[in-house]
């Protein structure tokens, strides 16, 4: 069984897409989908309910919900995705395929994919590759799935404002390999949009650059919020 864990807030407006495509998933095997919401005020709650998702309330902050769901999950793998994010039949046709006994897989992104005009979506998703070509590092975006026992193994998601998601990997890869999946998660691009593509993409850029640069995450959420 999978569980697919999403952390939510307000994300009435994406959520139903993703809900879609794991009930696809689910007419091939048996899927848990746990939503972990962090006080929306929208109808995000009523639209997991719809789709006859599970439903936790926890205290606000992506690492918080995303620990949260893994606590409460059914499956032997933990899908971790977020609420924006699209998986095609391609996707869910790799997804079958990691968790086959035979795979050997422990851990593993799907490819990189997001949702912009051809220009921006084309110079994104090369610099993402270039990332990962570099420093071995996928985005949140691309999803985690884990088996459950390395999850907890590595110790889950650290409890920090940003960055969780990177953290978690660097943990996971000390314990075992993380397997690029032949198929892309399609990310919505709004953040993009809301804050400008240029401006976006640099400030991302100089948050790795500076995580990895020993500064804390807690460091660099106030300095993003200042």
């Amino acid at each position: 069984m999978i569980t697919a864990v999403i952390p939510t807030l307000n994300e009435e407006e994406l959520l139903p897409g993703l809900l879609a495509d794991l009930s696809e998933l689910g007419r091939a095997t048996e899927v848990d989908v746990v939503v972990a919401d962090g006080g929306s005020s929208d109808a995000t709650v009523a639209v997991a309910a719809s789709w006859e998702a599970r439903i936790l309330f926890a205290p606000p902050g992506r690492a918080r919900q995303l620990n949260a769901g893994a606590q409460a999950a059914r499956g032997d793998w933990l899908l971790f995705i977020h609420a924006d994010c699209r998986l095609d039949a391609a996707a869910r046709r790799a997804l079958l395929e990691a968790i086959a006994p035979q795979s050997g897989i422990q851990a593993a992104v799907f490819r990189f994919a997001i949702d912009l005009p051809p220009f921006w979506k084309q110079m994104i998703e090369w610099g993402q590759r270039i990332r990962e070509a570099v420093l071995d590092l996928p985005y949140g975006d691309q999803g985690l799935l884990v088996r459950r026992r390395l999850f907890e193994q590595a110790g889950g998601y650290p409890d920090v404002p940003l960055l969780e998601d990177v953290a978690l990997l660097r943990r996971i890869r000390r314990h075992a390999a993380i397997h690029r999946l032949p198929a892309a998660a399609l990310t919505s691009g709004r953040r993009y949009r809301r804050g400008g593509m240029l401006k976006t993409s640099l400030q991302h850029a100089v948050l790795i650059t500076l995580y990895l640069a020993g500064v804390s995450p807690h460091r660099l959420a106030r300095r993003r919020h200042a």
